[in-house]
């Protein structure tokens, strides 16, 4: 399974849009976790948000991420070690505040495990590559903490917007 996140915060429709127009021409099923999008994928499963528990447990399972350029999936990539594609929301789309993601993406580019599309051709090329893991860097009890506590700010913050 193809795990797609555009995280929490910002809707990121033209992403997700892209996502399920290249969904029938992948090998795997996608899931995918849309957030505040107005737009309805037709081609794959997916659901406005998870829970953080669920979410790491996808990563998990999954085989490849498809993401946003959020620095919190980039850090559970890497963690669990899986391969992911990142794709910027770019300000001058009202994407974003700013270019910030552009920024990581660029950062990011070229390091083991980790590929960059900016547009649709570019995300189906790397989708369809074989895939790498990232380099697994040994986690500080420190940062597992901090994880941990912003993943259970998150989930009340979720549950409270949603009214649970």
């Amino acid at each position: 399974m193809i795990l797609l996140t555009v995280g929490t915060q910002l809707p990121f429709d033209r992403f997700v849009a892209i996502v399920d127009r290249i969904a029938p021409q992948l090998p795997e099923r996608i899931f995918a976790q849309v957030g505040h999008a107005h737009y309805r994928p037709a081609n794959m499963d997916w659901r406005p948000f998870i829970g953080p528990i669920e979410f790491e447990t996808l990563i998990r399972t999954c085989s490849l991420i498809i993401s946003h350029a959020g620095i919190g999936t980039v850090v559970m990539a890497q963690r669990h070690r899986k391969p992911l594609i990142l794709f910027p929301r770019r300000a001058a789309l009202d994407e974003h505040r700013n270019d910030h993601q552009l920024a990581t993406g660029r950062a990011l580019a070229g390091r083991t495990g980790i590929g960059v599309a900016f547009d649709e051709a570019e995300l189906l090329r790397l989708v369809m590559l074989p895939h790498t893991p990232i380099e697994s860097v040994k986690a500080l009890p420190e940062r597992e903490r901090l994880c941990s506590a912003i993943g259970r700010i998150v989930a009340e913050e979720q549950r409270k917007r949603l009214g649970a």
